[in-house]
C-alpha cells in the first residue's frame, strides 16, 4: 500500500510503498476515506515535540474509513462496516489494563506517534477503537470528529465540567477553537469569547455564536472583564498551547473559575502569579484527547444536525500532496479550520 511516511526532522514527507497490513487477532485493516491533518502533526514534523518512537513513521490520527479484515477474535465487526476511529490504543501490560479498565491504562499509545497513523491508503486498529460512523455521514466529518471536535467537546464539557449559564473564554479559533465556539453554545454557556491573531478566525467565532472575538494583542483581561460586567469567565480552554493564552486566561477568570490547557507544546505552564490563582481560587487543569464515549457522543451530535460541521472541511488533499496540505496548515493560509487527506483514487 502507499503510505505518507515522516522520516525526520528537516526531511520532505514521502509517499512510499509499504507492506499491506493484516490484522491480529484483536485487530481490524480500515481502508482509509479521509484523515485529518492536526496541529500535533505539525508539531512532531516541526521538531516542537519529540516522537515517542523512531522514524520512519506514518503519522495521522483523525480516521474514517471502511474496515477491510477483521482478526479471528473480532467481536460483532465485518467487513465493509463504514467507521470513524478512535486514535489510540492500551498497552495491555498495565494493572489497569489488567482490569479490563482499558481506557484508564497507564501508558496509552497513540495513533501517528506511538505507531503507524492513516495518512496512508489503510490502518491496522484494535477493535475497540471503531465506532460505527452513523448513515449519510461524510467520511470528511467523520474524520474530523476523531480529534478535531471530540478533543474539545472532552475539555469543555468533562474535564472542565461546562454548566449552563456559564461564562466561556476560548484561546486559539483553528481546528479545536472553532468547533469549541459551537460545543460551549449548544451546552449553553451564556457568553463566549473567542481569541485568536487571524482576523477570519475571529469573524468565524463570531458567526459561530461567539458574543466577542479579541486579538491576543488587545488588552484582553479588561476587555472581558467589560464585556460580563466585571464578573470575568467561569471557564477557559488554552487550544493552543501557549504560556501567554494561559496568562491571559489567569487573569480573565472569576472567583472559583477553571483554565482547562488542550493545546499541547512545551513551552512552560506559567499561568501568573500565585496570589491571583490562590484569591481567585482558580483551577488549571491538564487534559488530552478524549475518551471513546466522547467520541461516539459527538456523532450523535454531528448526526442531529444539532453539531455543524458543515463548514469545517477546508480543504482535501491526495497523499501526493500531503506535504502541500502541511504547508497550507503550518502557514495559517486562509485560516483552515481542518484539512483532509483523502488516500483514495
Amino acid at each position: 500500500m502507499r503510505a505518507v511516511r515522516f522520516h525526520g526532522l528537516g526531511q520532505p514527507l514521502s509517499v512510499e510503498e509499504v507492506p499491506d497490513p493484516s490484522p491480529g487477532p484483536h485487530e481490524a485493516v480500515v481502508r482509509v476515506e479521509a484523515c485529518g491533518v492536526c496541529a500535533s502533526d505539525l508539531h512532531f514534523i516541526h521538531g516542537e515535540l519529540p516522537l515517542p518512537v523512531p522514524t520512519p513513521l506514518t503519522l495521522g490520527h483523525e480516521p474514517s474509513g471502511v474496515i477491510a479484515a477483521v482478526g479471528t477474535e473480532v467481536p460483532v465487526w465485518r467487513e465493509g462496516a463504514r467507521v470513524a476511529m478512535f486514535a489510540g490504543r492500551s498497552c495491555m501490560q498495565c494493572d489497569s489494563c489488567a482490569a479490563g479498565l482499558i481506557e484508564d491504562c497507564r501508558n496509552p499509545e497513540v495513533m501517528g506517534a506511538h505507531y503507524d497513523g492513516a495518512w496512508a491508503e489503510y490502518v491496522v486498529v484494535p477493535w475497540y477503537a471503531l465506532t460505527e460512523l452513523p448513515d449519510g455521514m461524510p467520511f470528511e466529518h467523520g474524520a474530523i470528529a476523531c480529534d478535531a471536535v471530540s478533543t474539545p467537546f472532552a475539555a469543555l464539557v468533562d474535564r472542565g465540567g461546562l454548566r449552563s449559564g456559564e461564562r466561556v473564554g476560548l484561546w486559539g479559533i483553528g481546528g479545536l477553537g472553532t468547533h469549541a465556539v459551537q460545543i460551549a453554545r449548544l451546552a449553553g454557556a451564556s457568553f463566549i469569547v473567542a481569541v485568536d491573531p487571524l482576523e477570519a478566525a475571529r469573524d468565524r467565532a463570531r458567526a459561530l455564536g461567539a458574543d466577542l472575538a479579541l486579538d491576543p494583542a488587545d488588552d484582553v483581561p479588561n476587555a472581558i472583564r467589560e464585556a460580563t460586567d466585571g464578573r470575568g469567565l467561569d471557564l477557559a480552554a488554552d487550544l493552543i498551547g501557549k504560556t501567554a493564552a494561559l496568562r491571559q486566561a489567569t487573569m480573565s477568570m472569576a472567583r472559583g473559575g477553571r483554565v482547562v490547557l488542550v493545546g499541547q507544546s512545551l513551552e512552560p505552564a506559567d499561568p501568573g502569579p500565585i496570589v491571583v490563582l490562590s484569591f481567585l481560587g482558580v483551577g488549571v487543569l491538564g487534559h488530552l484527547g478524549y475518551r471513546k464515549q466522547h467520541l461516539q457522543a459527538v456523532l450523535s451530535l454531528m448526526a442531529s444536525g444539532r453539531l455543524d460541521v458543515s463548514g469545517s472541511v477546508s480543504g482535501t488533499y491526495p497523499l501526493d500532496r500531503a506535504g502541500e496540505a502541511v504547508e497550507r496548515l503550518a502557514s495559517k493560509r486562509d485560516a483552515p479550520v481542518r484539512l483532509i487527506i483523502q488516500p483514495g483514487p
